[in-house]
């Protein structure tokens, strides 16, 4: 059947037809990742980025091409995670642009729009490297282009430009000598093929179940402390679950379905197997559990009264807004300077706030914080410019993005890759200096530091020319995996080798939530007599994932 156009029902079938595929294809992405610390990962990093772009547009009632556009690029953007996040809401946002002021998407709005994807999402990248997601995409487009040169029917073209997306796909590994060495392909451009696989099976007819995967935004149109009581037509919440006793037909489930409606509203009533939930809004609660009982017994009984909660809450947003207005009223100035640190763990967190930094959010490589979690904490600091360390190399980008976004406040991104950068990169302000200044002296001193980390392996792979097996202590350089050991005081020992040289004046310890502070008094105690030259200084980092995170300058 040939179809020639997309409208905006379809294009939001699609969209959320793409996230859902991805969603359930995270875990294997996952897999994919030549890196094997124990992180957020490509797959989870790109299905939160789209799962909130989603939720943006399950909620939109009546599609059209301008308010699906508006909901995918703002959605995605301010969830984006991880770099690969970032870069997939750079491709929706290209996307969306080019199809914003259409009313159907046609072979040749498709194609523009593809090609526009590809060259933002480059534009967002500093140095983009091919063999990535970035190559897939641009792989995709260039072919869109020739293929609706020929035809104008979009279910052929689409096939072909999935067909040579796998293709160029399948080739990255060529492009990576690491790809190729790990035995996998790229994870992030795997991630972009499993969301346009899946909108193609929405534009193709295949049943998906997308209500079951999406909750929508709630949409409040006045805040709650301004609804009288008397909005709420049906006052108690009513909960429980009827042990059946009794045979249950559709019949029957439909019967107990209208009675609910006939006393009250917010009906769901589910049947699974031998026990029917039950919940329903209601004046008469005593109705409802009447009928449940004519089918078995009841448990997990629960009544609340609306009312009563609601007048409640309305005391409690009273006391809140006094105590904000408060707050307004008697904080502190707006000042020049302020600083933002992503952290992890609570010696960390300590180290930060020790040394003047504003808000600490708290991420890291387990979950890599979003670009709205960044802009979020910017609206917590009162300051003309602020400085964000993102402490992760995954979490420049989203911090980067969030500099695009925020218009009332000077961001400037240290694009520190390591808490021991971050750290140095605070200590390193000079009070006074312009903030374009003070940006160039801070990466310069915090680039001179050599950090380490160590931490388990996840999965088995090959990298860095090193066999690593799944539960391996490793021990991660700037530049790479420096060691692999069965145990932590060897994998760590012999990442400090790798890290001091002649030049070398001071070694700093942060030991993890899993080392006992005895334990790292040894390492040090151990680093001084092999280096007696370079000073030792140990702390609690207190951070998860990594027994120890180390800095050499």
């Amino acid at each position: 059947m040939v179809m020639n156009t997309i409208d905006a029902n379809m294009l939001k079938k699609m969209f959320l037809s793409g996230a859902q595929r991805l969603d359930s294809k995270k875990e294997w992405i996952n897999e994919l990742n030549v890196f094997p610390v124990p992180d957020g990962d490509t797959g989870t990093n790109m299905t939160m980025t789209i799962m909130s772009a989603a939720r943006e547009v399950q909620a939109i009632e009546t599609p059209t091409m301008e308010n699906l556009a508006k909901a995918i690029s703002q959605g995605a953007l301010r969830g984006a995670r991880g770099n690969s996040g970032v870069i997939l809401s750079q491709l929706f946002r290209g996307f969306s642009k080019e199809i914003k002021e259409v009313e159907i998407i046609d072979a040749r709005v498709l194609a523009s729009a593809l090609e526009r994807a590809a060259e933002t999402a480059y534009k967002a990248v500093m140095k983009p490297k091919e063999g990535t997601i970035l190559t897939v995409a641009k792989g995709m487009s260039t072919k869109a282009m020739e293929v609706f040169e020929e035809t104008d029917d979009l279910s052929e073209g689409i096939a072909k430009i999935l067909e040579y997306g796998d293709y160029v796909l399948s080739q990255t590994p060529e492009m990576l000598p690491v790809l190729k060495q790990a035995g996998v392909v790229d994870s992030g451009g795997q991630g972009l093929m499993e969301v346009l696989k899946g909108a193609y099976d929405g534009f193709l007819g295949k049943e998906v179940d997308l209500a079951a995967d999406f909750k929508p935004a709630a949409k409040v149109s006045v805040p709650d402390s301004d609804i009288d009581t008397a909005d709420i037509k049906f006052g108690y919440c009513t909960e429980f679950i009827v042990m059946l006793e009794k045979p249950y037909t559709q019949e029957t489930e439909h019967e107990f379905k209208s009675f609910l409606s006939s006393i009250g509203d917010s009906i769901v009533c589910v049947n699974d197997e031998d026990i029917v939930k039950v919940h329903v809004h209601t004046n008469d609660p005593g109705l409802a559990i009447q009928k449940g009982l004519s089918y078995g017994s009841l448990t997990s009984m629960k009544i609340d009264n609306m009312r009563e909660e609601h007048h409640e809450k309305v005391i409690k947003d009273a006391e809140r807004k006094a105590a904000e207005q408060k707050a307004a009223e008697t904080a502190a100035p707006r000042k020049e300077v302020g600083f933002i640190a992503v952290s992890i763990g609570e010696g960390m967190n300590e180290i930060f706030k020790g040394l003047g930094v504003d808000h600490i959010i708290e991420g890291g490589q387990t979950m890599n914080p979003s670009t709205e979690d960044i802009m979020n904490a910017v609206d917590k600091v009162n300051a003309d410019t602020i400085y964000v360390l993102p402490n992760n190399k995954n979490i420049i980008l989203a911090a980067e993005q969030a500099k695009s976004l925020v218009e009332d406040k000077n961001l400037m991104v240290i694009p520190s890759k390591t808490v021991p950068q971050g750290i140095t990169a605070v200590v390193n302000y000079i009070d006074g200096e312009t903030a374009e200044a003070n940006a160039e002296h801070m990466i310069q001193e915090m680039e001179r530091v050599k950090s380490g980390q160590v931490t388990y392996a996840v999965r088995d792979t090959v990298i860095d020319d090193k066999t690593i097996s799944e539960g391996d202590i490793m021990g991660i350089g700037d530049t790479g995996i420096l060691s692999v050991a069965k145990d932590i005081e060897s994998a760590t020992a012999a990442l400090i080798d790798a890290l001091v040289d002649e030049d070398s004046e001071l070694i700093s310890i942060y030991y993890g939530e899993d080392i006992a502070g005895e334990d790292a008094e040894a390492l040090a105690a151990q680093i001084e007599e092999k280096y007696p030259d370079v000073d030792v200084e140990i702390q609690d980092g207190g951070q998860p994932i990594y027994y120890y995170v180390l800095s050499v300058e």
